[in-house]
């Protein structure tokens, strides 16, 4: 593939821009940062703390997304092809990390090592991968299979860049680095001092809050510079007051239902089917107070999004169960058998606007006859791991490096570590198998489009509502703007002086 391919591939997605940046606020005065999540540790190989320790400021990937939606180098200065499975990544000169350490390929390499024998979703895309270091700023890259891209594979969650020390501790490059941390409570920040800009940059105390509303109530007591993803239903209340400034903006995340499809009555296509068609994505979208009903697996302004709304038609539901062989019942519920109709639908307080729809999702499938038991769990992805539910409501960035293929191929394909669902379609994994070859722009928008309407044959998840999101700021960061999502919630600039 010529260098030329590659530069209108990386120029052709249009991504969610995944910065924060922030206006001016007084350097040296800790920042109170409240969101409902902090990662769960500090080892960057374990589950997504990856993005999460990029998110707090405290890691850099190799490529990113800028705020106007583009794929960028970070780390990197530049990456050539050098064959059909190897690559060079030249990295900047001068970069440092929090330790003084130069940032070499080597130190690199040992990081990326660590991570792609520890965390099974940095194989989603190119496989297990391999590296070795040419000099100081040259990095050799092979890949276990054909990536057509590799600047949108640097650019995943799972592949933070970080050093390993002798000592078994892990240093980062990003603009804090970590001073405290309390599992499940708060991760405290300071300004890495060999990252540029360091004296205009203010220490940060990061507290994850249980839920929405204590959030909410932090923020309204003046115990929090900036509240990260409030309730929707608290923005007319909040915007009411004069020390407060809230914002809202669009996320490339899909909220979305993961159907169960190993355990009855969810292994049935047709039982999925009716509960697709029974969601009202515009009643769910109105619920939360923002957002739009899903069109597919990405956000409308992906060119690889689906362009036509997602169908609701209770009568279609209706006979698609009877179809199914459950029939309705005393009360109008649906059984077989004598047995009811009953599902366990599951979802988590991370994400405030999915325990709004909780309680709405319930009264849509009681419209067709099915009853619900609904829970809000802590750890979403153990519970789902285990296969301990029929529905699970989830948010998920499904773009979150410009490109289509890592949440497919690293959520919906067989043998995918993060496959809660439980799919298993050689018929969709051989339309995921294309993007490995096809470095083409539009093609791989067709391919996209492919696998999404295999998505809604099958139906092992229901696409939802793209939403938006709110944030609150003190006096203090008035000027804080959040662009995209949740990938940078943290940068350089937050602490600029005026």
């Amino acid at each position: 593939m010529t260098s030329q391919t590659l530069s209108r591939l990386a120029a052709a997605w249009l991504a969610a821009a995944t910065f924060a940046t922030a206006g001016t606020v007084l350097a040296g005065e800790p920042l109170r940062v409240g969101a409902t999540y902090i990662t769960s540790g500090t080892d960057p190989a374990k589950g997504s703390n990856g993005w999460a320790l990029v998110s707090h400021g405290v890691g850099e990937n190799l490529f990113t997304v800028d705020r106007d939606g583009k794929l960028v180098p970070e780390l990197a200065e530049k990456v050539e092809r050098v064959g059909d499975l190897t690559w060079t990544v030249t990295l900047k000169p001068g970069r440092l990390f929090s330790d003084g350490t130069p940032v070499t390929a080597r130190a690199l390499a040992a990081g990326f090592d660590t991570t792609f024998a520890n965390n099974k979703a940095a194989l989603a895309t190119g496989g297990r991968l391999s590296f070795e270091a040419g000099d100081d700023l040259t990095l050799k890259v092979t890949t276990e299979k054909p990536v057509p891209l590799i600047q949108a594979l640097f650019a995943e969650w799972p592949l933070i860049a970080y050093k390993p020390t002798e000592a078994g501790k892990t240093v980062f490059s990003g603009p804090y680095r970590i001073s405290g941390f309390k599992t499940d409570a708060s991760i405290t920040l300071e300004p890495n001092a060999h990252f540029a800009g360091a004296d205009q940059r203010s220490p940060v105390n990061f507290r994850k809050f249980g839920d929405a509303q204590t959030l909410t109530l932090a923020l309204e007591a003046g115990e929090l510079d900036m509240a990260f993803g409030l309730p929707s239903e608290v923005v007319t209340r909040l915007k009411t007051n004069p020390d407060l400034t809230i914002k809202s903006f669009p996320v490339g995340y899909q909220y979305l239902a993961f159907f169960n499809t190993a355990r009855p009555p969810m292994s049935d296509v047709t039982v999925r089917r009716a509960i697709d068609l029974a969601f009202d994505r515009k009643e769910l979208a109105a619920a939360i107070n923002g957002g739009e009903p899903a069109t597919g697996a990405y956000a409308a302004y992906f060119p690889f999004a689906g362009r036509e709304a997602r169908p609701t038609d209770l009568a279609r539901a209706g006979a698609l169960l009877d179809e199914a062989g459950w029939a309705k019942g005393s009360g109008g519920m649906r059984e077989k058998g004598g047995t009811p109709l009953r599902l366990l639908v599951i979802t988590y307080p991370q994400r405030p606007d999915l325990v709004t729809m909780l309680p709405v999702v319930k009264a849509e499938l009681a419209k067709i006859g099915i009853a619900v038991d609904t829970q809000v769990v802590e750890n979403i992805q153990q519970v789902a791991s285990a296969g301990d539910f029929d529905i699970a409501l989830w948010a998920q960035h499904t773009a979150p490096s410009g490109d289509p293929a890592f949440f497919l191929n690293s959520m919906l394909r067989s043998d995918a570590s993060l496959n809660y669902a439980k799919y298993a379609s050689p018929d969709f994994d051989a339309i995921l198998n294309q993007f490995a070859a096809e470095g083409d722009p539009a093609k791989r928008v067709a391919i996209a489009l492919e696998a999404q309407q295999k998505i809604f044959a099958d139906a092992p998840a229901s696409f939802l509502v793209s939403p938006v999101w709110y944030v609150g700021l003190s006096k203090r960061l008035k000027n804080y703007e959040p662009w995209g999502s949740d990938y940078h919630v943290l940068r350089a600039d937050i602490g600029e002086a005026e």
